[in-house]
């Protein structure tokens, strides 16, 4: 590589880290309601919680910033580097998105901002990803465990579909890092105290009115 073009590629790593630690929810939460969305809820930054706790639409905001800011980059480095670099430097919007910058260290789990990074680099992985997400979010009303499942397929889905070997690699750390951010989730998970999400349906089987939100609740 050239001396311009490892000089871009320290660019668009540190553009890539700081786009992740830019941290939507919070801001979101702010502008919105004018609550710190770390205050409410699990406490958590990511695109979960702002859905539990700003509601459906600003929720919805959250995830497509969240989702955006890692496609953007893994986008840019898949065009522009090989491979091998490519999956470095789409990484970095999940470890800004873990460890904000802009939080003192703090974040969110990087479910939403590493299926940005899916997308960006492998858009065929990413649809057959989300498909698993989507089948146990609605079968079992738990985030968290779509998260953990999606992150389980993420490398899985990798090794089957023939990506190069960096790409496999990027797969196994993030499903990885995923997976132990939700460490908490899993634990309340085996002691069946993880809180579900009510879809519109769940609301009409109990008698219940939506929220005039639109809000995803979820039982104390």
């Amino acid at each position: 590589m050239s001396a311009g073009e490892i000089a871009g590629a320290v660019a668009l790593g540190v553009f890539a880290y700081l786009l992740g630690a830019v941290p939507f929810g919070v801001w979101i939460g702010r502008a919105t309601r004018g609550i710190d969305i770390r205050e409410h809820g699990s406490g958590n930054t990511g695109t979960t919680n702002a859905y539990r706790v700003l509601g459906t639409r600003a929720g919805t905001v959250v995830l497509i910033c969240d989702v955006a800011k890692g496609a953007v980059p893994a986008l840019l480095a898949g065009l522009l580097y090989p491979a091998w670099l490519a999956v470095i430097l789409a990484a970095l919007p999940v470890v800004g998105h873990v460890k904000s910058v802009f939080l003192r260290g703090g974040g969110g789990k990087g479910t939403a901002t590493g299926a940005g990074v899916v997308l960006g680099l492998m858009w065929l992985v990413f649809l057959m990803v989300l498909a698993a997400f989507l089948f146990t979010l609605v079968t079992t009303r738990m985030v968290s465990a779509a998260s953990i499942t999606a992150a389980v397929a993420f490398p899985l889905i990798t090794w089957v579909t023939g990506q190069p070997l960096p790409y496999l690699i990027v797969a196994l750390v993030l499903g990885s890092l995923v997976i132990l951010a939700h460490h908490g989730n899993i634990a309340r998970i085996v002691r069946g105290r993880e809180p579900r999400v009510r879809f519109p349906w769940n609301r009409r089987e109990a008698g219940e009115r939506p929220a005039d939100e639109g809000r995803t609740q979820a039982p104390p």
